[in-house]
């Protein structure tokens, strides 16, 4: 009998799509042959998710959780391609393990998250087994944990796991701190700040911003003298827009994000942040609904 090596793990997964301990088995069934490993694989369905790998999936869930003292937390987004499936009682069951799992091992990665074991069994193939049931592609795109050794964070899903973010604050833990981290983090979610402060936005970035006003400005035909200045201003305004501490709060427009924190009395600040949007970066394809389903149905 030919030896199961790694390598050929390793070529039978990248070829099928297939967990690793499957593959294992179907090489060692089959004397290490890839060709009757892969025909193995494909007469128990198990290959079925391969033929899937190419789908755009930008539905799915951001999985949102905090742990019990505030000290640590987590966004994970799954996706899969049909908002129907997210509603999936299994999808949502797996988001659900997974981002419990992403906690509890303190994950920086997707790739150090799918490599871990779930209930006995690597992420990636309990993954693979999903997408064989539910029939569609699915995706662990992205994993941010985030904690703090003084302080707390608080953690906010809108629309059913749509959007998901988290707020980090550094000094006290009170319940007063919890709310206005509650606050912050709903802004968050509604506002979608890009930087935490001005000075975490790349020169590179403000450079451009400038130049673009400057371009406009000539344009227009203003005054050379008042150039510097106006720029000012629009960089300023630039900041205004993207940077979380320094938005018009969402609740209260009259303040900007840091006036309300300090306006509140807390012996806290605001260090950090998250935010995901489900499928945000993702090319959407248009399909036809009446092909889908005819698609679905040769699979």
């Amino acid at each position: 009998m030919a030896q199961v090596t790694a390598d050929l793990v390793k070529q039978l997964r990248e070829q099928t799509g297939v967990g690793m301990m499957e593959c294992k088995k179907a090489l060692t069934e089959n004397e290490g042959s890839i060709e009757k490993a892969v025909l193995w694989l494909r007469e128990r369905g198990l290959s079925r998710a391969a033929s899937k790998s190419g789908r755009t999936t930008a539905e799915g869930s951001v999985g949102v959780l905090v742990s019990a003292n505030g000290k640590e937390a987590v966004l994970v987004e799954m996706n899969c391609e049909t908002d129907f499936s997210a509603k999936n009682a299994d999808f949502v069951n797996f988001v659900s393990e997974i981002t419990k799992l992403a906690l509890s091992s303190k994950a920086t990665s997707v790739e150090n998250l799918a490599a871990m074991s779930l209930n006995g069994t690597p992420v990636s193939e309990v993954l693979t087994s999903l997408i064989q049931k539910v029939g569609e592609n699915m995706q662990l795109r992205r994993v941010k944990y985030l904690s703090v050794s003084n302080g707390l964070i608080a953690g906010y899903s809108h629309m059913g796991g749509k959007i998901g973010t988290l707020a980090v604050f550094e000094g006290e833990a009170s319940e007063k701190v919890s709310e206005v981290a509650k606050d912050v983090a709903m802004h968050i979610a509604a506002v979608a700040p890009k930087y935490l402060k001005r000075e975490d936005v790349p020169s590179s970035e403000v450079e451009m911003e400038k130049e673009l006003s400057r371009k406009k400005l000539i344009e227009e035909g203003k005054a050379a003298d008042k150039l510097e200045m106006i720029l000012t201003g629009q960089v300023n305004k630039y900041f205004q827009e993207i940077c979380l501490v320094d938005q018009p709060f969402v609740k209260e427009q009259k303040f900007s994000v840091l006036k309300y924190v300090q306006s509140t009395g807390i012996k806290a600040d605001l260090t950090a942040f998250a935010r995901f949007q489900l499928g945000e970066g993702i090319e959407r394809n248009q399909v036809d609904f009446a092909a889908e389903v005819a698609a679905q149905l040769k699979n």
